[in-house]
């Protein structure tokens, strides 16, 4: 089944009443995670974007409490891209810069505060490296008095 594109899809939704686009965005809802995540998103926290970030991070925090520093660097760093990969799916639903920066100066404050990164582990310090370059890659896509409070605080995570 070949899928349609966007434009397909917003001119035949276009065509829809309201009780029908109801119905199909619960049914799609209930197939996956992510979309109800998504809908949630856009129904209820689009507005307070504030609260949403604050919630994201007590959610990493508590991530973090999982993951024993004295664990082996295998373990530490599989750890790691979970919170990484919970990360960008919550990027992906608010599409917001600020808040993916600031929810990547957070996780990689957690990191260095773990104090693991003086390890002789070169697959953890590349991780941190190349997080480290996204958050240089969005401070760079910022307005100019933005860009300089975020890049004090991305001195501040610096290794």
């Amino acid at each position: 089944m070949k899928s349609a594109t966007i434009s397909e899809l917003k001119k035949e939704l276009s065509t829809r009443n309201q009780s029908e686009l109801i119905e199909l965005c619960l049914r799609m809802a209930r197939y996956k995670k992510e979309n109800k995540e998504l809908m949630t998103y856009l129904l209820f926290e689009v507005y307070d974007e504030e609260n949403y970030v604050k919630g994201i991070i007590e959610e990493i925090d508590h991530q973090f409490t999982a993951i024993r520093s004295n664990a082996s660097i295998y373990f530490v760093l599989k750890g790691l891209r979970k919170i990484s990969r919970y990360l960008t799916r919550y990027f992906r639903y608010s599409g917001k810069k600020n808040t993916e920066l600031q929810l990547l100066l957070h996780y990689c404050g957690k990191i260095r505060a773990m104090n693991i990164l003086g390890s002789e582990s070169v697959v953890l310090l590349n991780f941190y490296r190349r997080q480290l370059k996204k958050i240089d890659g969005l401070i760079a896509a910022l307005h100019e008095d933005l860009r300089i409070d975020y890049a004090n605080e991305r001195e501040r995570i610096e290794f």
